[in-house]
């Protein structure tokens, strides 16, 4: 995989994290962590497309590597959703702060 290739698909990731933390509505972070939804999200994605036995609909490929759009996004919503659901867990509700 030459660099530009490997930039772009930080790109990629990048722009899949984020729309699924504005999908979630979840804005927490930058880029870095961002592409680390998007490849998170992409692999978890990808685990649920292939236990409901579901196709790749939209893919992008650079130098014969292909990278889920949609599983990416999907998984992002579900990693965020589940982070969000721990951290309000552990903030508490309020009543009492440490």
């Amino acid at each position: 995989m030459s660099l530009i290739s490997f930039l772009l698909l930080l790109l990629i990731a990048g722009i899949c994290g984020s729309l699924g933390q504005v999908i979630a509505g979840s804005s927490r972070g930058g880029w870095v962590v961002s592409i680390v939804i998007g490849f998170i999200g992409a692999f978890l994605g990808m685990w649920i497309g292939r236990q409901l036995h579901l196709q790749e609909p939209l893919t992008v490929r650079l130098d014969g590597q292909s990278y889920p759009i949609l599983w990416s996004i999907i998984g992002s919503i579900v990693l965020v959703v589940v982070l969000s659901l721990f951290n309000r867990q552990r903030r508490g509700n309020g009543w009492f702060r440490a």
